[in-house]
């Protein structure tokens, strides 16, 4: 039992893990109007959706990602007439990043991060002690 439990936060910290690689590509691509070609696309926010379970190990316990959706919400209208991107109106869009956004959710990732690893210490100082008590 008490290593099912140890399973439960590890597959936290890597669901954990994938959600900060999220949030980071999204920070380092706030600006980025080209695609890999060069060409006008500007980049849209990414975000993790989480599932219970592990089907790796095909278990009901734990989490993981079950994918990485693209946010199809407005882009960001920015003025630059001057731009060969601008469009008639001399709006370029951006991509729909919102760096504020994108670091609570760090944060928040971050947190949880620190939450599993207290789990887990936790959860090994109980099996340390419940080792004692047998022997």
């Amino acid at each position: 039992m008490l290593y099912n439990l140890l399973d439960v936060s590890t597959s936290a910290l890597v669901a954990q893990r994938t959600r900060l690689n999220v949030i980071a590509a999204n920070i380092a691509s706030q600006k980025a109007i080209l695609n890999a070609n060069g060409e006008y696309e500007p980049y849209r926010r990414r975000f993790a959706v989480f599932a219970p379970g592990d089907p790796a190990r095909g278990t009901a316990d734990g989490v993981h990602v079950a994918s990485i959706e693209v946010d199809r919400g407005p882009l960001r209208p920015v003025y630059e007439p001057g731009s060969p991107f601008a469009d008639a109106d001399g709006y370029v869009s951006y991509p729909n990043v919102d760096p504020v956004i994108e670091m609570m959710n760090a944060m928040e990732a971050a947190r949880s991060y620190e939450a599993n690893i207290t789990a887990i210490e936790a959860t090994k100082s109980m099996i340390t002690a419940a080792l004692q008590i047998l022997a």
